[in-house]
């Protein structure tokens, strides 16, 4: 299974945030929305995303001037990204490896989507209720 079919069903909206955004304006978005994390563009392609992890840390280590920084001054750069065709499984373990809980969708290096940690988990589980089904299903039937 792939991150397009993640996609699909969730949708492709995802909310961004420009470069230069400063940071207290991102935090709102964020507290709004109650997401996250952010893709930041600069130009039309993913330059970083700033997250919740983030800001934390930069609020401990430089206090409360961060929220007037751009956005770009605290993000995760440069973005991980994945495409519409990376296995959910291979998302999953990306992920794992880089400690992260968001992906930026990315085709012709344009955002199309974002998938979290939560939207490949609840996929997966969904994929292995249904197998478990199926399984019993069959058993039942012979």
């Amino acid at each position: 299974m792939t991150i397009a079919a993640i996609l699909q069903n969730k949708g492709a909206d995802v909310l961004t945030v420009r470069a230069e955004t400063p940071v207290r304006d991102a935090i709102e978005l964020l507290a709004t929305r109650r997401i996250g994390a952010l893709p930041v563009l600069r130009d039309e392609s993913v330059a970083g995303v700033m997250s919740e992890r983030d800001i934390i840390y930069c609020l401990k280590s430089e206090g409360a001037a961060v929220l007037e920084w751009p956005v770009e001054r605290i993000m995760t750069a440069p973005a991980i990204t994945v495409t519409r065709d990376q296995q959910v499984l291979g998302a999953l373990s990306l992920m794992t490896r880089r400690r992260i809980r968001h992906l930026p969708v990315v085709e012709d290096g344009r955002l199309i989507g974002i998938v979290s940690i939560g939207d490949l988990v609840k996929h997966r589980m969904d994929q292995i209720e249904r197998e478990a089904e199926q399984m019993l299903a069959y058993i039942q039937s012979t």
